[in-house]
This record gives C-alpha cells, sequence and structure tokens, in this order.
C-alpha cells in the first residue's frame, strides 16, 4: 500500500491474485498438499473465471453451472469451518455469546494455590497427634476444650502458680482487668482456642490474689487456697447467680468465677441483660469476680454489646514462641550442664579450701559456658524459625497459645538433638490437621443431646444455626480467595444438605438475619482483603476472604473427607451444585477442591463426581469434570490411573465423555507426552465426521502455551499436509483459533514467562514477540490458512483482528511488537502484499470501525521492510 494510494483513497476491494512466476499449483507454506490446495487458494484453476472452460455448445451453460455449484459447496464448507471456530464452550441450546475463559482459568490457578504445599496427601495419626508427643515431647494440643466436659470446683493452685508464669498479655488486657475490677462481671468474646480462657483465668487470678478476703457480716473472711472456680457451663447465670448469693458449697467471698456457657446447643438461650445485672449485684455483695467466656457469633452478640460486653484481644503468638522457646532452652540445657557441672565438682571435693576456691572458679566458667551455650542456641533457634521451610510446614499465618507451645517444644527438641528434621516438620504440619479436628470432632452430638431440664426428648430445630460455622470452613476451604458474599451463599447452601443429611424427616430452618461476617471470620481462622473479582469479563472490586494459613484449606478437606464419611453424600450434591453456578471463580475452584478429594479416595470421588458430571448434557459441568481430573493428575500417585481414564473415554466413551476427555488433555498433564495428547486429540477431533473438532483445536491452542510449543507446532504442520481432509481441517481450525484466542483465555499455569504480560493479546502474536525461533513455522501455518478457500474467510477476518489491535484506541501501544515480528514473515511475497492492501483498505471502508489512513501505512510498513519498498517503488517508476 503506497502513501498516494492511500492518500487517493481506498480503491475498489478486489479479490489478491496468483503472481505470474508463483502459480496456483504451489504447494502451501505449513506443509499442505499441493492438489487439495491448489484447487482451494484463491484464483487456482478451479476459482470462477478460470480459462480452463470445456468446449462444445453447451459448455458456457454447463460451465458457469459448474462453477455456481462450485461456489456454493465452497460458501457451504467455509460456513461450516466458521461454525467450528466458535466457542465450543458456549451453551449448545442458542446461546451465542463466548464463555469467559480468562476468567475460568485464572479461577483454576487461585485454586490451585490453595493446594501446593503437599500436605493434602499426608495423614496425620490423632491418637499421636492430639497431645504432640514427639519424641520425649509431650504437649496437650486441645486448646479448644468443650464446655460441657467443663465441671463446676476449684481451679488448682498449681495451674495459677503456671499461669502467672507463663502467660502473656495481650493487648488491652490493662483495660479488661480495670473494667472486671469496677464492673465484678465481664463477659469475654474471642474465637475458640486465641487464649481467651487463660486470659480470663489470669485476670481471675490476679483480682483475687491481693487482700485477705472479702467482709461477710462484719468479720474478714480468710480467703481460700484455690481463690478461683469454674462454674459448670450447663447451669447457666442464673444458677451461679443463687450460688453466689447463697455462698454454700465453697463459694466464699472473695472468689473468681469462670463461666463458658454453651450458647451453641440447641434449645439453650443466652443469657439478657438483667441476668447479668442479677449476677454483677451478687457478686458485688460478696466481694467476688466473674469472668463469662463466649464464642463469637450471633447468640452472643447481644452480649458482648452490651455493659459487661468486651472482645479478648489474641494472644502474642510470636512473643509467646519465643518466650516457650528460651523456658524450654533454659530447662533442658540447664538440666544438662548442671548434670554435668555436679559430675565436676565432685572430683574435686577432696581438696580443702584451695579446691573449693578452684571449684568455684570452674563453677564460675560453668555458669559462663550455660550462658554462651544457651545465647548461641538462641540464635539458632531464630534462624530455624525463620527456616522456609519450617515456616511452609507450619502454613499458619499466627499460632494460637497451644500451638505456640507445641512449635516451640519442636523446636527446642531440634536444637538438643531429640527432635531429627523430619520430626520437625511433621509435627509442625500436624499443627493445622488438629486445628481441623477440632473444629469438626463431634459437632453434632448436641443434637442428640436433650435440652436443659428435659432428659427425655432432643431438640432439633437448631441444627441449621449448629452447621453454619462448619459449613463456612468447608466452602472456606473450596472457595479460598473469592469473595466472601460467594463463600457465604456456598455456605448457607452446605448448611441447608448438611441439615437434611443430618435430620431427612424435617425441613431445616433458615435463619434470615443470622449473618455476622467478623464471627465467620474469627470463628475460621479467616481474614478478609481487597481485592478484584470478574464480572462479565471486567475486573471490579471485592471483598474476598481466605484462611489465615495456607495449611488450612487441604487439612479442613482431608478431615471432612478421611474422618467423616456421612459428610461426603452431603457435600457431594454441594459439589455439583457448584459445579452449575455462572460464576467460574465459583466453579472452578470447587473443580480443583473436588480434585483434591478425589486423590484422597479416587474410587469415590471418580464414581460421585467426576464421572456423573463428565456425562453431564452441559459444557460447564463438563469442563468442572475435565479440571478435577487434571488436578488428581497433578499428584503422581493419581497420573496413571486419569491417563487410563481419559485414553478409554477418547477410544469408547460417548460424545459427552470425549469432549470431556478433550478438555482434560488441554492441560497437558493427562497423556504419557505431547505426541500422544496430540494423538489423543486428533482422534477425538476426526471421529464421527469431526462432531468434536471445535473442542478439539482449542484445547491444541491451550497445549502451545507448554514448553513443547514446537512439537505443536510441527503436529500441525503435518496435519495440513495430511490426506485425510478432517486432519487438514483440524489444523486449519486451531491455526485461526490461534489467532482468534487471547493469552489469559487459556493461561492455565503462570509460570512468569512474558506471556503472562501480554494477557491480552492473540495468542499468535504474543507468542512470535515472546519466541523469536516460532515465528516461520508460525508465519507459513497462518499464510496456509490465509490461502486455503474454506478457511480463507474466517483467517482473514482473524488477521483483520490482529491488525486492529496494533493500538489502543488511546493510541497506546498494543500489539504492535507482535505484528512487527510476524507480518514480515506472513507477507513475504507480492501476492502477500496485495492482499494486505486489500484488507487495509476494506477495513478504511469500514462504516462501523473505519481505519485511518496513518494507521493503515503504519501498518504498512510494519509489514513491508523499507528496501522492499523502495524496490517497489523503483520497479514501479521504472
Amino acid at each position: 500500500m503506497a502513501d498516494e494510494a492511500v492518500a487517493d483513497g481506498p480503491a475498489e476491494p478486489a479479490r489478491p491474485q496468483p503472481k505470474d512466476d508463483r502459480s496456483s499449483d504451489a504447494p502451501p507454506r505449513g506443509g499442505g498438499r499441493k492438489d487439495d490446495r491448489a484447487k482451494d487458494a484463491p484464483g487456482g484453476k478451479d476459482a470462477p473465471g478460470s480459462s480452463d472452460t470445456p468446449d462444445g455448445p453447451d459448455a458456457p451453460d454447463s460451465a458457469d453451472d459448474e462453477a455456481a455449484e462450485r461456489e456454493k459447496e465452497r460458501e457451504r464448507a467455509a460456513d461450516r469451518f466458521k461454525d467450528l471456530t466458535r466457542d465450543p464452550l458456549a451453551e449448545e441450546e442458542g446461546e451465542k455469546e463466548p464463555t469467559d475463559l480468562a476468567a475460568a482459568a485464572r479461577a483454576r490457578r487461585a485454586g490451585q494455590k490453595q493446594f501446593t504445599s503437599g500436605r493434602d496427601v499426608t495423614s496425620f495419626d490423632r491418637s499421636r497427634i492430639a497431645h504432640a508427643h514427639i519424641g520425649d515431647i509431650n504437649v496437650s494440643l486441645d486448646s479448644r476444650r468443650s464446655g460441657l466436659t467443663m465441671r463446676d470446683g476449684p481451679v488448682p493452685e498449681e495451674e495459677l502458680r503456671r499461669l502467672r508464669r507463663a502467660h502473656i498479655e495481650p493487648a488491652g488486657y490493662v483495660r479488661l482487668r480495670r473494667a472486671l475490677e469496677s464492673r465484678r462481671l465481664l463477659v469475654l468474646g474471642g474465637a475458640p482456642g486465641t487464649g481467651r480462657t487463660s486470659t480470663a483465668l489470669a485476670l481471675l487470678e490476679e483480682v483475687t490474689r491481693n487482700g485477705e478476703g472479702a467482709e461477710n457480716g462484719g468479720e474478714r473472711v480468710p480467703r481460700p487456697a484455690e481463690r478461683v472456680r469454674r462454674a459448670a457451663p450447663e447451669e447457666g447465670v442464673r444458677k451461679l447467680v443463687d450460688q453466689v448469693s447463697a455462698g454454700e458449697g465453697g463459694h466464699l467471698p472473695g472468689t473468681g468465677y469462670l463461666l463458658e456457657p454453651a450458647l451453641d446447643r440447641p434449645g439453650t438461650l443466652p443469657p439478657d441483660e438483667t441476668d447479668l445485672d442479677q449476677l454483677a449485684s451478687a457478686l458485688a455483695q460478696r466481694g467476688s469476680y466473674a469472668v463469662v467466656v463466649v464464642s463469637v457469633g450471633s447468640a452472643a452478640n447481644p452480649l458482648l454489646a452490651g455493659r459487661y460486653g468486651a472482645i479478648c484481644p489474641p494472644a502474642p503468638t510470636r512473643e509467646l514462641v519465643a518466650v516457650r522457646l528460651r523456658e524450654r532452652l533454659e530447662e533442658e540445657h540447664g538440666d544438662t550442664e548442671r548434670d554435668g557441672g555436679g559430675s565436676r565438682d565432685g572430683g574435686g571435693s577432696g581438696s580443702g579450701g584451695r579446691g573449693t576456691s578452684e571449684g568455684g572458679g570452674r563453677g564460675g566458667d560453668a555458669r559462663e559456658g550455660r550462658d554462651g551455650a544457651l545465647s548461641r542456641l538462641l540464635e539458632r533457634a531464630a534462624e530455624l524459625r525463620e527456616d522456609p521451610e519450617v515456616t511452609e510446614a507450619v502454613g499458619l499465618d499466627d499460632l494460637r497459645p497451644a500451638e505456640a507451645e507445641l512449635f516451640a517444644s519442636l523446636l527446642a527438641g531440634h536444637l538438643l538433638g531429640t527432635v531429627d528434621r523430619e520430626e520437625l516438620l511433621s509435627g509442625c504440619r500436624g499443627l493445622a490437621a488438629v486445628q481441623a479436628y477440632e473444629w469438626f470432632a463431634g459437632v453434632d452430638r448436641a443434637l442428640a443431646a436433650p435440652p436443659p431440664g428435659d432428659g427425655r426428648t432432643p431438640v432439633r430445630s437448631g441444627t441449621a444455626a449448629l452447621f453454619h460455622p462448619v459449613a463456612f470452613r468447608i466452602a472456606l476451604a473450596v472457595l479460598g480467595g473469592a469473595t466472601h458474599s460467594a463463600v457465604s451463599a456456598a455456605a448457607h447452601l452446605l448448611t441447608w444438605e448438611l441439615s437434611v443429611q443430618s435430620d431427612p424427616d424435617s425441613t431445616p430452618a433458615r435463619a434470615l438475619f443470622c449473618d455476622d461476617p467478623e464471627s465467620d471470620l474469627a470463628l475460621s481462622r479467616a481474614r478478609q482483603v481487597d481485592g478484584t473479582v470478574d464480572v462479565a469479563g471486567a475486573e471490579v472490586k471485592g471483598r474476598l476472604v481466605y484462611y489465615r494459613g495456607a495449611a488450612l484449606p487441604a487439612a479442613v478437606l482431608a478431615e471432612v473427607w478421611d474422618r467423616h464419611f456421612p459428610v461426603r453424600l452431603p457435600v457431594v450434591r454441594w459439589l455439583r451444585l457448584l459445579a452449575d453456578d455462572p460464576r467460574p471463580d465459583v466453579s472452578m475452584r470447587a473443580a480443583v477442591a473436588a480434585g483434591e478429594l478425589s486423590v484422597r479416595d479416587f474410587e469415590h470421588g471418580y464414581t460421585e463426581v467426576v464421572r456423573p458430571l463428565a456425562e453431564a448434557p452441559t459444557p460447564r459441568r463438563r469442563v468442572f469434570a475435565a479440571a478435577a481430573l487434571d488436578q488428581a493428575a497433578g499428584h503422581a500417585s493419581h497420573r496413571k490411573a486419569v491417563r487410563k481414564v481419559v485414553d478409554d473415554w477418547s477410544r469408547y466413551g460417548s460424545a459427552s465423555l470425549r469432549w470431556t476427555a478433550a478438555m482434560a488433555l488441554g492441560y497437558g498433564r493427562s497423556a504419557d507426552s505431547m505426541d500422544d495428547t496430540l494423538d489423543t486429540l486428533a482422534r477425538i477431533g476426526i471421529r464421527d465426521d469431526g462432531e468434536l473438532l471445535a473442542v478439539a483445536s482449542l484445547n491444541v491452542v491451550r497445549l502451545l502455551l507448554l514448553p513443547e510449543c514446537s512439537v505443536v507446532l510441527k503436529r500441525l504442520a503435518d496435519w495440513t499436509g495430511h490426506r485425510g481432509e478432517e486432519y487438514q481441517d483440524l489444523a486449519l481450525v486451531t491455526i485461526v483459533r490461534l489467532a482468534l484466542t487471547d493469552v489469559d483465555d487459556v493461561l492455565d499455569e503462570d509460570p512468569g514467562t512474558p506471556l503472562a504480560d501480554r494477557g491480552d493479546w492473540p495468542l499468535l502474536l504474543a507468542l512470535a514477540a515472546t519466541r523469536p525461533e516460532l515465528i516461520g513455522r508460525l508465519a507459513d501455518l497462518f499464510w496456509t490458512a490465509l490461502n486455503t478457500a474454506r478457511s480463507q474467510g474466517v483467517a482473514l477476518d482473524a488477521l483483520e483482528h490482529m491488525l486492529r489491535s496494533a493500538t489502543r484506541k488511546n493510541g497506546r501501544a498494543w500489539t504492535r511488537p507482535g505484528l512487527a515480528a510476524l507480518l514480515p514473515a506472513l507477507i513475504a511475497e507480492e501476492r502477500d502484499q496485495r492482499r494486505l492492501d486489500w484488507l487495509l483498505r476494506r477495513m478504511m471502508r469500514d462504516q462501523d470501525r473505519p481505519l485511518t489512513a496513518e494507521a493503515a501505512r503504519a501498518l504498512w510498513r510494519l509489514a513491508v521492510p523499507a528496501r522492499q519498498r523502495r524496490s517497489d517503488e523503483e520497479e514501479s517508476h521504472g
């Protein structure tokens, strides 16, 4: 396209004709067969208007009829080809809009990040981990104790002494103590395991420690040795009021009471403000104190919002680990050194005063040596705490007090040689497993327990309220990283399924205004962050929710799937509901989780989830099954089984199973090699007159993002030269789809390559810009599509699509570097230049999106090098 031609206005569009020195019989550059491509090429021997016409009186009419029939056949082939290049993931029944492939790919990548540590296939022995008996370490991990296991009685003085020594005050502790001193009663709210009970005991121990006691009838009553008592949780606040007022059974003046009411039991009502006022009055009369510990949640929120309520800050676990670690090292290392020092002192005991002097000197040296050795151990401990492998094994953003105890013991044991590296890492991984166990152990026992005051009939009307916290934890394990609203909605669906499974004869009640986002986060060790979410192909702001620790999602799924078999059925029904969710952020994350669950029991996962969805009539469900299969194939232990399943489906399965197999193959892990993957995709694509050619070609395109990209391009070239037209169609559709598909649509992995920075580029141009060694092959393949009659129309449209992506609407650069790399190799000869000239003029005449003359000249200069342009101008001017 010369500048003068552009200035004079676009010429009448005309199809490009072959050069004189390049006959239409020349084989296409992509490797196609000479005879097949020659008759399909524009301007070839079979094109309308060819001089090769039959003789005879009826020849003109018969020739015209034959040419018209050939033209109709070419139009039918072009229309069929255009249908093959449409999105195969769109709904079959009349839905023309494309699916959001990019959002699905991003959601799948995000979901996989939750299960990258390998802990999902690790089993933990609860009997061993419960008390963390590792080496010679024995630390209790059950920081969350059910209120029903607590009994009325005094707290031993030994426990209070240990608490004084070990407790680390959280932020705001002084404010809590002053509130307790002034009001006599404190309702302390917090999540289980955060140190709320230890803080309550520390407060009571401190406020009851000073002073002889309280006055009773004008006489001072000595404070009892056991001055802090636990109150029975099932008796509640009203019963405690009676006990404090009566002063019987050890309820002496000046006592501190700890009460943890079981508000989660069905039929149990929380105390109201009047009950608390009565308790505070009774405590004031007796000079006593009380702390009522409750879990944050809808039942306890009115209590925490009242005059006695306060939120318990979490324990500063980093400082707690440091203190515990120092205690362990001082205890263990000090005992060892004292044993050694005693033997040395014993050796010099008979030397009189001089010997004693020397012994004292040796004792001082020993102390200095112990101090120096302890300092070195503490330095090594600080380094070990920050070891990336140890941090990854722990997998928790913050540790709760009991977890900090175990972690410190493990570190100390490793430094002292009683715990090896493998035991250290195994013990660290067990922290998340124990937390998951505590979350789900015996959740529904309360449903079988009689309500207070009735020993006969259980109350089951509270199933929804009881199951919602555990449902939220499961939903967060599956959908972590999605919006809080998506996780909450999924949790409510699962709550319904769990309630129906638990009590199938009753319709569970759905509380409509009981949600408390802050409680959900606190009870599930979750955090909420501001982020973005895909909505209809656009990114919008949203509130995303994650677990506070990478280890928790896999630990939760493992606990639910391995230890609670009756839960599998409602979870499977729930996963099928999520598979139908139109939001890729939900369905793809659920598919990844389904794959992880299948790894833990492949027979069950395949039978109940994967196979039924793989045969479903809707593409969305089949994509779900394919993603779940690929997730299972990511584990070496299950890769062989997945590959056998996919191969059988591709050979003997129904059309739906073959479709699902093609989608699974596109991830690149469901066959033994890239050649096997391509062979299987070709088998699927050419069968039954190309019924599944569209989905096969899409997955060939997805394979081009893998390191074996050159193998895929070579196979495409082979297919273009194949004698079978179905193989040629598979190659041509793939080539055109390569130009129409954006990188984000098929970027399933996130390797950090330059392709990830070109997400909205056509994949063909992104490869040309980032893989210079592939430019020749890419240009040859696309040239073949441009010069084949049945694919020429859609290939020209794809070329126009790429040309328009050179710059953005605001004039900023877009895919210009990719076009600069590809076009010179694609537009190498005069015939190709004439075609480009015609296409640019057509784009300039477009009434909806006319291309400016300046932009057309810029594209022309990209395609035709300056040296060649000068040669053409010299030839045209003589």
